[in-house]
C-alpha cells in the first residue's frame, strides 16, 4: 500500500500536532526527505504495528546501547517508561543489551566457521523444542 505524500507545510503541521513543537533537528532534514520519512517515523514511534509500543522502545534502547547513541538512549527509554516500563524490566534490558554485542565480538575475533555456527544452533533449537514438547505433555 503506497503512502499518500502530503506537502511539506502539512507535514510540519502534522508533526507540531504530534509531538507538540517541531525538534530542531528535523530542520537539517531536507523538505522532500521529511515529508518522505515523517510517515514511517510517526507510525513506527507512535502508531499501530505488529510489535506492541512498548517492545519496539525496549528494541530502540538495546541498538540504541549498542550503537553508543545519547540521544537514542534518552528518547527510548523515555518512550518505555511513558508505554509502563518497570525499573526491573529496564534493568533487564540494560543487562541484556551486552549480550549481541559481547558474543558477535567472540565469534568475530575467533572467525568462527558460520556455517558450523549455523548447524549447531539447528541442533540447539531441535533439542530445545524437544525439551519444550515434552514439558507440555
Amino acid at each position: 500500500m503506497a503512502i499518500q505524500q502530503q506537502p511539506y507545510d502539512e507535514t510540519i503541521t502534522d508533526i507540531e500536532e504530534t509531538l507538540g513543537l517541531v525538534p530542531g533537528y528535523l530542520d537539517a532534514v531536507p523538505e522532500q526527505e521529511l515529508v518522505n520519512e515523517w510517515p514511517n517515523m510517526k507510525r513506527f514511534l507512535f502508531g499501530e504495528t505488529e510489535i506492541d509500543p512498548k517492545t519496539r522502545e525496549f528494541v530502540g534502547l538495546a541498538m540504541a546501547a549498542a550503537i553508543g547513541c545519547e540521544y537514542c538512549r534518552h528518547f527510548h527509554k523515555g518512550a518505555a517508561e511513558l508505554h509502563g516500563a518497570t525499573e526491573e524490566e529496564l534493568s533487564e534490558l540494560f543487562f541484556l543489551a551486552s549480550y549481541t554485542p559481547r558474543y558477535s565480538a567472540i565469534l568475530q575475533a575467533q572467525d568462527y566457521d558460520i556455517d558450523v555456527f549455523k548447524e549447531e544452533v539447528e541442533e540447539i533449537a531441535t533439542h530445545l523444542q524437544a525439551q519444550m514438547t515434552a514439558e507440555d505433555d
